[in-house]
């Protein structure tokens, strides 16, 4: 259940409830968004949303004039959540643009995080045969960047009854041993010559955290 507060002399007052709405597939009303906004930040502040989703709260932060950073690991967020920016940018009329004599303008910067392990995750999930495991898992090991709850001399000593798993249950079991935590190259990595992060990348890094 969903409640749309109100502040009144101090108090949070319920005013209606938002159960009327539907929130369909999770997504919330820009005026939802907008009256959480008004109520915990000022013009200027920078709101951070760690699930992006269709890209509500970053609209509504552009039209508050509040600054912004979106975080989205699926893969629909140039489809869905830069295209609703866009349009924001580009005077979308939706939500609470009349409200807030929006005008359009603007501008956002889209950035990916580099991959590490993650590009172990998806060599797995695309893999059809013993063939393609096999190698994957041979280059797992190779790295290091294991899960620290796996002893390597355990799985080699064992590594036929591996071979002798089902495709899904192999899979299983690779995703297990990878390190999760090096799902991506770390801020401080960024200099290590086996990530091939690029000098233009690793600029723009540092600008990012204010190390120019």
């Amino acid at each position: 259940m969903f409640y749309y507060y109100e502040l009144e002399k101090g108090e949070y007052l319920v005013t209606q409830k938002l159960s009327a709405y539907e929130f369909k597939k999770g997504k919330k009303p820009e005026k939802l968004i907008s009256r959480i906004l008004e109520l915990c930040t000022n013009e200027g502040d920078l709101v951070l949303d760690f699930f992006a989703g269709s890209g509500t709260t970053g609209a509504v932060a552009m039209k508050m004039n509040r600054k912004f950073i979106l975080c989205e690991q699926m893969d629909y967020i140039q489809d869905i959540t830069c295209q609703r920016l866009i349009q924001t940018i580009m005077h979308d009329s939706r939500g609470i643009s009349s409200e807030v004599n929006w005008q359009g303008g603007g501008s956002f910067v889209y950035c990916e995080l580099a991959n590490a392990n993650q590009n172990f995750v998806d060599e797995i999930q695309s893999a059809s045969s013993l063939y393609e495991i096999k190698d994957i898992y041979l280059r797992i090991i190779e790295t290091g960047f294991i899960s620290s709850k796996v002893n390597p001399r355990n799985i080699n000593d064992n590594v036929e009854d591996f071979y002798a798993l089902s495709l899904e249950d192999q899979k299983c079991f690779l995703m297990e041993l990878l390190d999760k935590n090096l799902l991506y190259v770390n801020y401080c990595d960024i200099d290590d010559e086996e990530y091939a992060i690029s000098d233009e990348d690793k600029e723009f890094t540092r600008n990012f955290y204010g190390e120019v």
